[in-house]
């Protein structure tokens, strides 16, 4: 689907999980595509193949709209380290608000609506307050947290560390993410709408460890550690304490099983199905090979 007489999208966090597959699926409906990049000259942001743009979180106002210019649509995120939005994200809202831009998608978090203590809470606010004409999208915990954030322990230790307890997470597949994205930028009626996007299986990490077991073709186990144990271990790897307690603040919602619930929201907007969790691993299974890519921390509901 094309979207004729429109000016560009601008993504930004466009190397990122989420940016790059709303990229890639917007691309692929020949709509016009600009990604906002803070190095353009990295492999990651030359492999997008589309214009690139300098872009930073910076807080400036002018150079946000400097990045806007023949653009009519935003794809906007919050960069995991960024926690001070009214700084960094607030003006690049006002300056969309300034170009003219009709529609900023928002990559929020699920349950948002009823934490007012997260960064994603404050924007989605402000834009409402500022009424930017906007779509939040609100995902559970990304597929791909098991193939950057933990894809390390997974390889060398053939365990999956996190203190989720007993309980289960709709996980979605951030290329459904982007999908969605392509649906809601190219058709109209998303303004003013919130969707919350899950996947269509609720599985618990020791039914996510079986299906890795049966994938990579060697035992992998759930570790299931107590929070203590798990955030000093994040500690020991040079965590931030700001990203403890967002840590802590995650698998204390996680283990309440707010994340538990599927929905079809990905199916009812774009047509076909959310990718399963066997289908994802199939499809990263060299992430998790011992001489497989390395991991790292990626933007995504858990970074």
């Amino acid at each position: 689907m094309s979207d004729a007489g429109a000016g560009a999208v601008l993504v930004t966090g466009a190397t990122g999980t989420v940016g790059s597959s709303v990229v890639a699926e917007l691309r692929a409906r020949g709509v016009a595509v600009i990604a906002a990049v803070r190095d353009p000259s990295t492999p990651a942001a030359r492999a997008l193949g589309v214009p690139l743009r300098p872009f930073d979180f910076d807080g400036s106002a002018s150079r946000a709209a400097e990045a806007m210019e023949g653009v009519d649509r935003l794809f906007l995120l919050r960069p995991p380290p960024i926690a001070d939005v009214a700084t960094h994200l607030f003006p690049v809202i006002d300056a969309s608000r300034a170009r003219g831009v009709r529609q900023v998608v928002f990559l929020s978090l699920q349950g948002v609506q009823f934490n007012r203590r997260t960064p994603h809470h404050a924007v989605e606010a402000y834009l409402r307050r500022t009424r930017t004409p906007s779509t939040f999208l609100r995902p559970n915990f990304f597929m791909q947290n098991l193939s950057s954030v933990h894809a390390a322990e997974i390889r060398a230790d053939d365990e999956v560390f996190v203190p989720a307890g007993r309980s289960r997470t709709a996980f979605i597949d951030a290329r459904d993410i982007g999908r969605v994205a392509a649906q809601v930028f190219t058709e109209p009626g998303h303004i003013g709408r919130a969707y919350t996007l899950s996947g269509e299986q609720s599985l618990g990490y020791r039914r996510v460890a079986l299906i890795l077991s049966d994938v990579l073709g060697r035992p992998i186990r759930y570790a299931r550690p107590s929070e203590d144990d798990y955030l000093e271990r994040l500690r020991r790897n040079g965590a931030s304490p700001e990203y403890l307690a967002v840590q802590r603040m995650i698998y204390r919602i996680v283990r309440a099983n707010v994340s538990a619930l599927p929905n079809r929201t990905v199916r009812r907007l774009t047509g076909r199905p959310a990718t399963t969790f066997r289908q994802f691993a199939l499809d990263h299974r060299d992430a998790w090979m011992p001489d497989g890519p390395g991991g790292g921390l990626q933007p995504g509901p858990e970074a």
